[in-house]
């Protein structure tokens, strides 16, 4: 594999920056190539920006033509982003990002969960590195835009590792904080499987904040064999936006999953072998 770590963490002395280490390691020792993204060490700026579209672009005098925008106009980052892309305009720290992502075929994202989602820096790198034209907002011959499985980054696989300081029953589907999988929706569905990324399901790592070293080592161990599993590991069966299963105004077909309930409505009812997806919930 050609793996791209992303790590969100301010310390590489804490838990999450124990066990990023220990996954590049373990990763290499088996012969997979790796490269990282470590965002706080990056002092990555999270922060989007006229100037993330306008790189090398210098007005006439020194032949770079008009801007993305022009001087006093509205930023529509959309748009803004689809032409410097085309432009070659990016600033370079993204396309630094871009090159990486283009490279690995497997993306691991390791954060902590702070108050129900990403750490800021982590939220921002997707906001100015999955740039329409790059990660999204590719079209069919029919017009139809390839999202939801399709894209520009279909073929790649990731998988969150995630670390909370709930009990792990607290993250399930009775638990307090809320079932995991609604959690990393946002992420999991509505950002990298938009991009058209295969994602496996989620690595939790719990008590975090009571870890001891019989505990470190047992949350090491789980992180060995998932990424020992990674090539293998089916990915959650995310619906397909063309695939038949949405009206023509995205709106999940009445027949399917009828009496399914919440967010798991955007699974396959059934896998390839009959077996419910895992994550799925059944109302009565």
């Amino acid at each position: 594999m050609k793996v791209l770590w992303l790590a969100a963490h301010p310390d590489p002395r804490s838990l999450n920056g124990s066990l990023y280490g220990e996954g590049v390691r373990f990763l290499e020792e088996q012969g997979h190539e790796v490269r990282t993204s470590d965002l706080y060490a990056m002092g990555w700026n999270p922060v989007v920006s006229a100037a993330d579209f306008s790189h090398g672009q210098g007005g006439p005098s020194q032949g770079g033509g008009p801007l993305p925008h022009g001087q006093g106009e509205r930023l529509v980052v959309g748009s803004a982003a689809e032409e410097a892309v085309r432009r070659g305009t990016l600033s370079p720290d993204i396309l630094a990002e871009h090159e990486k992502l283009s490279w690995a075929d497997t993306l691991i994202v390791q954060f902590p969960l702070w108050w129900y989602g990403m750490p800021a820096i982590l939220k921002g790198w997707f906001d100015r590195v999955f740039v329409r034209g790059f990660a999204f907002g590719i079209h069919d011959a029919q017009g139809r835009q390839l999202r939801y499985g399709e894209g520009a980054l279909a073929g790649k696989r990731a998988m969150v590792v995630v670390s909370a300081g709930a009990r792990e029953a607290s993250l399930g589907a009775r638990g307090i904080n809320g079932e995991l999988g609604d959690l990393l929706f946002p992420l999991q569905h509505g950002t990298l499987w938009y991009a058209g990324i295969d994602v496996l399901p989620p690595l939790l790592v719990h008590g975090a904040d009571r870890v001891d070293a019989a505990a470190y080592e047992a949350h090491a161990d789980a992180l060995r064999r998932r990424l020992k599993d990674l090539p293998h590991t089916r990915p959650i069966p995310f619906r397909h936006q063309n695939g038949g299963d949405y009206d023509e105004n995205l709106v999940l077909r009445p027949a399917l999953s009828p009496h399914t309930t919440g967010l798991a409505v955007h699974h396959r009812a059934e896998d390839e072998d009959g077996t419910p997806p895992p994550g799925a919930r059944q109302g009565h």
